[in-house]
């Protein structure tokens, strides 16, 4: 059995692909980050940074303890070193899934999150943040388009981590979408992924858990999600 600290969040929805998939046994422990349950004392224990996705893994491969694990990037790693998939055992295929699945935690995830920050969250408009980080995230999504091109998925011909952590990265803000028309690859790519059956039942587990979740943040909550210090 894993424990899944998890609201539904880009991040999120990352470790619930992977679960699906995989066809893991698991249970979601919420974390709703508009009420600071992500600081509560026993959360930090195992998520120092404040941030989920986490996981707690009852059954580890050494047979010793429970085995906590928090970064979204990191916790695709160990479920994939666990179960053996998503993740290439052949050298070479494997360091290239890695490039890419850091390549999503660095630049992909952050950036897009700060294009959603500027344009929809932030208190005040300022237009040399909303251009950068616009110019950034349509960068990130001309280097996506290329790489998908004469490639089914991110590494080649197969489904992986790399592909999992990037998926709910697309698309993300409704409020201020980006133009996915010049980028016709991610588009091709992006529908291939959300017609998964895995990737219906791990958003439905999004619906279940966070009803509210997208809805517009009330003035409490976004205290608690950008001015806690």
């Amino acid at each position: 059995m894993i424990d899944l600290y998890y609201w539904p969040t880009p991040n999120g929805h990352k470790i619930t692909l992977f679960l699906e998939e995989a066809g893991l046994d698991y249970a979601i422990r919420p974390v709703n980050i508009g009420k600071g349950e992500q600081f509560a004392p026993e959360f930090l224990a195992i998520s120092p940074n404040n941030k989920m996705p986490a996981i707690v893994d009852h059954a580890p491969a050494d047979g010793g303890a429970p085995q906590s694990v928090f970064e979204s990037g990191a916790i695709l790693l160990y479920l994939a070193e666990k179960t053996g998939r998503f993740l290439p055992i052949e050298p070479r295929k494997r360091i290239e899934t890695l490039e890419w699945l850091f390549w999503q935690m660095a630049g992909l995830g952050p950036m897009t999150g700060q294009y959603g920050h500027f344009n929809v969250y932030a208190p005040e408009k300022i237009p040399y943040a909303i251009e950068r980080y616009t110019q950034e995230a349509n960068r990130l999504l001309r280097v996506l388009d290329t790489r998908l091109q004469g490639r089914d998925f991110i590494a080649g011909s197969d489904y992986s981590i790399a592909d999992m952590a990037a998926y709910p990265w697309i698309g993300v803000y409704d409020k201020a979408p980006i133009e996915l028309a010049p980028y016709p690859e991610v588009r091709r790519w992006h529908a291939t992924i959300a017609a998964r059956p895995a990737t219906q039942r791990a958003y439905a587990k999004a619906k279940e858990v966070g009803p509210d979740a997208g809805k517009p943040l009330s003035e409490e909550e976004k205290k608690v999600l950008f001015g806690r210090k």
